[in-house]
């Protein structure tokens, strides 16, 4: 059984060196995938000083500029595709989804789950440290996105997930057209279609504590519209 963290980096050197090494300390053993999108900040250097000494379980793809982070977990899922790994997660450098929780993700997807989503709003799960603001945005969107796409999902804009391989390959990762918030909405709500078994799994989220959080205006935006657009292929669909 091999499985691989994809964790997409800019400007993460605070907690890039610590976040692998946690992730390297869970068992069973986890490989790691940094894709960095041209860090000035050197991230992509630190992951070179730990590739010395982790050359078998720690990867590394550097791309030039910020491509976003659909595209991101796009290229890393193809790549791990290809590599035969069996299941694959999506992880952000930052600590706000804790490394402990990887082993209670990957035995949701052991025991059935196609895909297992690390949740803040089912029973058990809650979010630290957030302003208002982000509550409010983050709630607001699960619901919006609940109501317009009947999606059964209590946290559809988690980026704390477990994919089986078969899950990513029944998924058609090309015709993924959102890059920013909505790409986690849109890859949730294909695997939905497409009748895969998602199980959610509760989670402490805690905010960042070093680096910049990389949300903005028209991340949100795109979730906002990417939901509708989704809504409305699908009703072309039926």
């Amino acid at each position: 059984m091999k499985a691989l963290v994809i964790i997409p980096t800019f400007n993460e050197k605070e907690n890039i060196s610590s976040i692998i090494q946690a992730v390297f300390s869970q068992s069973p053993p986890f490989h790691v995938l940094v894709i960095d999108d041209g860090s000035p900040d050197g991230t992509a250097g630190i992951v070179k000083q730990l590739q010395e000494i982790n050359s078998d379980r720690l990867f590394l793809i550097e791309r030039t500029g910020k491509l976003g982070l659909g595209t991101a977990y796009i290229l890393g899922f193809q790549w791990a595709i290809q590599m035969g790994y069996d299941f694959v997660f999506e992880m952000d450098a930052d600590f706000s989804h804790n490394p402990n929780d990887l082993p209670r993700l990957l035995q949701a997807c052991i025991n059935g789950a196609d895909v297992a989503i690390g949740s803040r709003y089912v029973p058990g799960g809650k979010i630290e440290n957030w302003p208002l603001d982000r509550h409010i945005y983050s709630k607001g969107g699960a619901f919006y996105t609940r109501l317009i796409t009947g999606i059964p999902v209590k946290d559809p804009t988690a980026g704390f997930v477990c994919y089986r391989r078969t899950a990513l390959e029944a998924i058609d990762l090309p015709t993924i057209q959102f890059i920013g918030y909505a790409f986690q909405i849109e890859m949730k709500f294909k695997a939905w279609k497409l009748g895969l078994k998602i199980v959610e799994v509760p989670i402490v989220f805690v905010d960042r504590k070093a680096g910049a959080s990389k949300m903005t205006k028209g991340i949100i935006q795109e979730g906002v519209i990417g939901v509708w657009k989704m809504h409305q292929e699908n009703k072309k669909q039926q």
